[in-house]
């Protein structure tokens, strides 16, 4: 007991939180994105590990760690407008053209990165985003550390919570992109072309999933390797029936598996005798029971995974 207590009462457990926390929280807000509009985006694993590979090699290339998040988010949102191109006019299944583009996307960023580092042994390393401490608020005791003393990316994730349950309820921009996800017909009897604004959602959404990827290699690591994603996109569609396909209960879902996840890192070299494997699977498992407590409760937005075809009814 006294161990779990110790690994409570540390700083740097819980800034670990936050750090862990972030590329689920934008993954978690692009699908929440999707399918809000109305369409279920199962490319999130292959988008967040090309967005990892593309934020990577545009700043092994030279450039600096916004552009690469910007090409990262760009990658995104191209992988994103395949996708809608495939569901959304043509009405194709959205499971089976998610699951090949997260096998296309997988596929072909390990093909780019061997490419441009054929003969490397181990991956090359870039200089990541460092903490940047918030003057005045960094130097409070225990909230300073591990509120404002994160990467600059956490900080814009934790405002894209605010600025995205803002446009959802409190914009007409957002409002009809609900709609578009309950009722897309009467979407179009207010003169909105529900197509036009599914397939730029889901740009928008997918955009994020690559900035989620980019991330991992351009301020939690240094580096790009074909694994690193590590289902993180599954667990980022899960979160979102945790949240209700709310923006602050999706930031809640992330914080919580992140919770789990850094705890288990912790009790690994804390707890001896005891398999690693267990530790591993702990935060899956405590997910999976918190998201069966909270899908009860969950009210699918009533057009996700319909394909929409104008004057049918």
């Amino acid at each position: 007991m006294s161990v779990i207590l110790d690994i409570l009462a540390s700083v740097g457990m819980w800034e670990a939180v936050l750090r862990i926390a972030t590329p689920l929280i934008l993954g978690t807000l692009g699908v929440l994105l999707c399918e809000r509009v109305g369409v279920l985006n199962l490319g999130i694993e292959g988008i967040m590990t090309f967005g990892a590979m593309i934020g990577w090699l545009t700043v092994y290339s030279g450039a600096d760690l916004w552009t690469g998040l910007a090409a990262a988010a760009l990658a995104g949102a191209a992988f994103g407008m395949l996708h809608a191109a495939l569901t959304v006019p043509l009405g194709l299944s959205q499971h089976v053209t998610g699951l090949g583009i997260t096998l296309f996307a997988s596929s072909f960023s390990y093909y780019i990165f061997r490419l441009a580092v054929p003969t490397a042994s181990s991956p090359p390393t870039v200089e990541p985003f460092r903490p940047l401490p918030v003057p005045g608020l960094s130097e409070i005791p225990f909230l300073g550390p591990v509120l404002f003393n994160q990467t600059a990316p956490t900080y814009l994730a934790l405002a894209l919570v605010a600025l995205l349950a803002w446009g959802l309820y409190r914009t007409p921009l957002g409002l009809a992109v609900r709609m578009t996800g309950e009722n897309p017909h009467a979407v179009e009897a207010q003169g909105i072309d529900p197509i036009r604004l599914r397939i730029g959602t889901i740009m928008a959404g997918s955009a994020l999933m690559g900035v989620a990827g980019a991330f991992l290699t351009l301020a939690a690591f240094n580096s790009f390797f074909p694994t690193m994603v590590q289902g993180r996109g599954w667990i980022c569609i899960a979160l979102v029936v945790f949240a209700l396909w709310r923006p602050g209960r999706a930031l809640l879902g992330a914080l919580l598996f992140a919770f789990f996840d850094a705890f288990q890192l912790r009790l690994q070299t804390a707890v001896e005798g005891v398999p690693y494997q267990l530790f591993l699977m702990l935060p899956y498992l405590l997910s999976i029971l918190a998201l069966i407590v909270m899908a009860r409760r969950a009210r699918v937005p009533q057009a996700l995974m319909q394909p929409y075809r104008r004057g049918e009814r």
